[in-house]
């Protein structure tokens, strides 16, 4: 089960868990033309391996595992996959 980033994510965008994520499958990133215009990050469900570390590195605690994503927040489900739907 791939982790999601949910609501908390929005207007912060807190890099802390690219840079622990071990298959490089959150994004964008600082360095990439669409960091500033995106309101959030996303995770890539086909690249994630669930291995939970940016779970903790989350200083607004916006990543969840996708069973345990809040029921308010499931449309981010989809918003997360439409992110890498558009690359």
């Amino acid at each position: 089960m791939p982790h999601i980033i949910a609501e908390p994510c929005i207007g912060t965008k807190d890099t802390a868990c690219v840079d622990v994520c071990p298959v490089d499958c959150i994004h964008p990133t600082k360095d990439e033309p669409d960091f500033e215009q995106a309101e959030q990050l996303y995770i890539d469900n086909e690249t994630c391996i669930d291995c939970g570390l940016c779970v903790d590195e989350c200083p607004v605690k916006a990543i969840f595992p996708e069973e345990d994503l809040p029921e308010e927040w499931h449309d981010y489900i989809e918003k997360n996959a439409a992110y890498y739907a558009n690359k």
